[in-house]
């Protein structure tokens, strides 16, 4: 089985270069402190006046200190699991001092038992979560401390601050650089895309452009059918250098042409394109909405799934394509009844060059903030899965449908539509790949669906194949899935 999935965020995975010495620093901080503390228990030691209890918490410091050594190496291994039992730790050993230590040393401001390692429990709080982390942890070695020292001394207090302002600051700094950081990744990203993309303009146009153009000029020196040619490349010239310049393509001269849709457009009709004898097509009764742009990169990454189907698959592979209109999203489903995709053939493609999966389907959702999911079995088909988010996408409602005109007198009837649908027939009258005969309507129809059944209850695709439309607009599930 090979399954890949693509999140609709463009996330950049940074590895933070600049927290590497800081976790250097405080692991050597907390062995050195704890070497520390040691000595001032040892030295200590015939003043207190529980001195056992003690030396079992020193021992426990020690194996806790060199234990966790290796989580401190960044900020994945530092789990907050981690951080929760260093500070308990760390706690534990400042109440512990007011049991283990005499009353008169603890009034003249002798050391806690942890001592100065307890800062370090609270700097990697800082390092950790910043200074919302690092606040929280010092408060609570500070209340700690007022604990066990029983009055707040002008020295208790100054050590705490100190400690609270030591670790805000910390945390502070860490966060400026981690934006820092994400920053100049990003930076780095852009700068290594836009040279990319100078140096494929230049290849483009020293080669791909100049053919179009001299096609162009042959073309129309020859005239016929070679005219129809030299027009079309001259069109793809135009596109292709708007593409490669990043500016939109000129309007015509007479701005006579037909204007761009205003409001969404129906990702329906931009779908059932592409019915045939061999591709089903099932979407709901309803209108589904979409971006114009968005539509068409959405249909475009379902024609490129297709594609690699025809390529593939093999002649006689039949593919299924399942529009829902779901509360939060919007999901596209194309299966095929191939033999599938071999572990590992998809890396191998991209590493060839060969993008078909990795820019014309995973790339158009992520440029839309969608998501893509690929699940094959050799043998079994393959499913690709496009779903984009309605937060993606502008949230106009979708435009009214025109009520249809009443249907005149026979002697007055409007000439036959160029579709095939009755004069006067709605749009969702006619099922992509078959054209609506306009016979009798209670004469069966020739897609198979009942006499006198709304629109948008025929499948489109041939074979004969239903849609599976239920009641309320929501495809069914009647599209026959492919052998598993």
């Amino acid at each position: 089985m090979q399954t890949w999935r693509t999140g609709g965020e463009d996330s950049v995975a940074v590895k933070m270069s600049v927290e590497l010495p800081l976790w250097r620093a405080l692991a050597a901080y907390r062995v050195l402190t704890c070497g520390y503390a040691v000595a001032l228990y040892v030295h200590a030691y015939g003043g207190l006046r529980h001195p056992l209890p003690g030396g079992v918490y020193m021992g426990v410091l020690v194996v806790w200190t060199f234990a966790t050594l290796g989580l401190l190496r960044n900020a994945e291994r530092c789990t907050p699991p981690f951080l929760v039992a260093d500070l308990v730790v760390a706690v534990t050993g400042v109440l512990l001092t007011s049991v283990v230590d005499a009353p008169a040393r603890i009034e003249s401001g002798a050391f806690t038992l942890p001592s100065i390692w307890t800062a370090g429990a609270v700097l990697a709080w800082a390092i950790k979560g910043g200074w919302r982390w690092a606040a929280p942890a010092a408060s609570v070695v500070a209340a700690a401390d007022l604990v066990e020292r029983g009055t707040a001394s002008p020295e208790t207090l100054h050590n705490l601050v100190l400690v609270w302002i030591a670790a805000i600051a910390i945390g502070y700094v860490v966060e400026v650089a981690r934006a820092s950081e994400r920053t100049l990744a990003r930076a780095l990203q852009i700068e290594a895309a836009t040279r990319e993309r100078e140096r494929l303009a230049r290849d483009i146009h020293d080669n791909v452009l100049q053919v179009l153009a001299m096609v162009q000029r042959r073309g129309d020196q020859a005239g016929g059918e070679a005219a129809e040619l030299g027009r079309l490349a001259g069109e793809q010239e135009v596109a292709l250098r708007s593409l490669v310049s990043g500016t939109p393509p000129p309007e015509p001269a007479g701005g006579g042409g037909p204007s761009a849709p205003c409001g969404p457009a129906d990702l329906r009709p931009l779908l059932s394109r592409y019915a045939s004898g061999r591709v089903t097509v099932s979407a709901p009764g309803t209108p589904v909405p979409l971006d114009p742009p968005a539509a068409a990169e959405l249909a475009a990454a379902v024609g490129a799934a297709l594609d690699n189907v025809r390529r593939h698959a093999g002649e006689r592979a039949h593919a299924w394509i399942l529009l829902e209109d779901e509360p939060d999203a919007v999901l596209v489903t194309v299966r095929d009844d191939g033999p599938g995709i071999p572990a590992g053939r998809l890396a191998a493609a991209a590493e060839e060059g060969r993008l078909g999966v990795a820019q014309s389907i995973r790339g158009r959702l992520r440029d839309l903030g969608g998501d893509a999911e690929l699940l094959s079995v050799p043998g079994q088909g393959t499913e690709v899965e496009l779903r984009l988010p309605k937060a993606a996408r502008p949230r106009h409602p979708a435009p009214p449908r025109t009520p249809a005109p009443r249907r005149p007198a026979l002697a007055d009837a409007a000439p036959p539509r160029p579709d095939g649908a009755e004069p006067g027939a709605d749009d969702g009258d006619v099922r992509a790949g078959a054209a609506v005969s306009p016979a009798d309507p209670a004469d069966s129809r020739p897609d198979g669906a009942e006499p006198g059944a709304g629109p948008g209850q025929a499948a489109s695709g041939g074979d004969g194949a239903r849609a599976g439309v239920v009641p309320g607009g929501r495809p069914g599930r009647g599209v026959p899935p492919p052998a598993r």
